[in-house]
C-alpha cells in the first residue's frame, strides 16, 4: 500500500517549548493506524497539525499528494474529523445537524441513511445533548463521514464508553475502514489499539520512540525477557461482563 499521509520532521513550538520534536512517520492508505501516548506527547498536536487545525513550526505533511503548506482547502475536502460535543449546534436536531454540515460541504447527504450506518435513525429528531455516551461518538463518527472523505481522524473514540458501546464502536470503526477508509485514531486503551490498528506509533515528550505492528512491538518486549507478573487467561473480566449481559446496543 502507498502512503496517504508523509509527515517528515514535524516541529511544533510554544516559545521555548517544543510539543512535537521532529516527527517523521507514513500513515498507508486504507490501514487503521494510531497514535499513541500519554497525555501531553504531543499526538493530539500532530493530528491537529495534519487536520489543518493547527499551525506548525517546521517540516513537512503531505496529505494524498497534497502539500500542507500550499494546499490546506484541498486537504480539508478529503479529511474526516471527528468533533466534540461543543461543535454542535444544540437547538437542532441530529437529522438537522447532518443536512447543516452537508449544506456547508455543498454536498447532498441522505441523513437518515447516514444515521443508518450508525444505528442512530430513531434519533433522527432527538438533540445531541439527549442522547447517551455511546450514542453521542456514533454521532459524532457519522458527522466524518458527510463530506465522503478519504481519511478519517478519531480522537480517543471510547473514552468513557461502557464495554458494550466500546466493543460496538470498534465493529463501526473496522466498518469504515472496509468502505475505503484511511482511519486515525489515537486511543489510551492498548487492548483498543492492539484490536483496531495496523500499525502504531508510540509517541513521548513530542517523539515518535517506536513505530511497528503491535504484534511486532509485543514480540520485541518478550525477545527482552518479559514476563508478566500474572498468568494471562483465555478469557478476562470483560470477556465475562460481555458474555453475560449481550453486546447489543444499550442505549441509556
Amino acid at each position: 500500500m502507498s502512503a496517504i499521509i508523509q509527515v517528515k520532521n514535524l516541529v511544533k513550538k510554544y516559545g521555548n517549548f517544543e510539543a512535537v520534536k521532529g516527527i517523521s512517520f507514513e500513515v498507508k492508505e486504507g490501514e487503521i493506524f494510531g497514535l499513541l501516548g500519554p497525555n501531553g506527547a504531543g499526538k493530539t498536536t500532530t493530528l491537529e497539525i495534519i487536520e489543518t487545525l493547527r499551525e506548525k513550526t517546521s517540516g513537512e505533511v503531505i496529505v494524498d499528494g497534497f502539500d500542507l503548506d500550499k494546499h490546506p482547502n484541498e486537504i480539508k475536502n478529503i479529511i474526516g474529523v471527528q468533533l466534540q460535543a461543543a461543535g454542535y449546534y444544540p437547538n437542532l436536531n441530529l437529522k438537522q445537524i447532518i443536512d447543516l454540515f452537508a449544506g456547508l460541504y455543498n454536498r447532498e447527504v441522505d441523513a437518515l441513511a447516514l444515521l443508518d450506518t450508525v444505528n442512530l435513525r430513531d434519533k433522527a429528531k432527538n438533540k445531541f445533548k439527549e442522547l447517551s455516551g455511546g450514542q453521542k461518538q456514533r454521532f459524532s463518527i457519522a458527522t466524518t463521514l458527510i463530506n465522503d472523505p478519504k481519511i478519517i481522524f478519531l480522537d480517543e473514540p471510547t473514552t468513557g464508553l461502557d464495554p458494550q458501546a466500546r466493543r460496538n464502536l470498534w465493529e463501526l470503526i473496522k466498518q469504515l475502514r472496509q468502505r475505503g477508509c484511511t482511519v486515525v485514531i489515537t486511543t489510551h486503551y492498548m487492548d483498543e489499539a492492539e484490536e483496531l490498528c495496523e500499525r502504531v506509533a508510540i509517541v513521548d515528550a513530542g517523539q515518535i520512540i517506536a513505530l511497528s505492528t503491535p504484534n511486532d512491538l509485543i514480540d520485541e518486549l518478550l525477545a527482552t525477557g518479559f514476563q508478566r507478573k500474572k498468568e494471562v487467561k483465555a478469557a478476562n473480566l470483560e470477556d465475562v461482563f460481555l458474555n453475560m449481559t449481550g453486546r447489543e446496543w444499550r442505549e441509556s
